[in-house]
């Protein structure tokens, strides 16, 4: 009899534990923690283009200080107006830099004789010259030098290349 309670008892202690076991149910995986964002940039970092005493405009494509070629018509030296804006901007720039120096290279296109083309391209430099000094730079900050039409940009004989070569180069040796 005593074996037969205690079978029973075991048999309800089974069914009892069977009752009560739970369902094993998986835990989602905990969630992957987010990527660190990468710091917007702020204002301060950005560099006005129109900021001329500002050295990193020089390398700025959005800003006039980037231009550093002036361009002339068929024998002349007289800058035109849609570039004085751009030698305004490097008379700027060299009042703000004290340090700062440039070399105006004179250049001509292939037409003339060696000695006009060098006498060309000194007075394409000197035009220049002459505007940033009007613009307040002291003339220790520039040099003038002509290459006359020994440097051309393009080597072909027609009125593109020619219109490319009639130029002055600002050439900063100091920034």
């Amino acid at each position: 009899m005593k074996t037969a309670l205690r079978i029973t008892a075991l048999v309800m202690l089974a069914a009892i534990l069977a009752a009560c076991a739970r369902e094993v149910v998986e835990e989602p995986a905990p969630p992957e923690p987010p990527a660190p964002s990468e710091p917007t940039p702020t204002e301060t970092d950005r560099v006005d283009p129109r900021d001329f005493s500002d050295a990193r405009n020089l390398d700025n494509p959005d800003s006039l200080l980037s231009q550093r070629v002036i361009y002339f018509e068929f024998d002349r030296s007289n800058v035109r107006s849609e570039f004085r804006e751009i030698v305004e901007a490097h008379a700027e720039y060299l009042r703000s830099n004290s340090s700062a120096r440039v070399i105006l290279e004179g250049h001509t296109d292939e037409r003339g004789s060696r000695e006009y083309n060098l006498g060309l391209g000194e007075r394409r430099g000197n035009a220049v010259d002459e505007l940033l000094r009007a613009g307040g730079v002291p003339s220790g900050q520039i040099e003038v030098v002509s290459y006359g039409e020994e440097r051309p940009v393009c080597r072909e004989s027609n009125e593109d290349c020619w219109q490319r070569n009639r130029r002055t180069e600002i050439v900063y040796t100091a920034r």
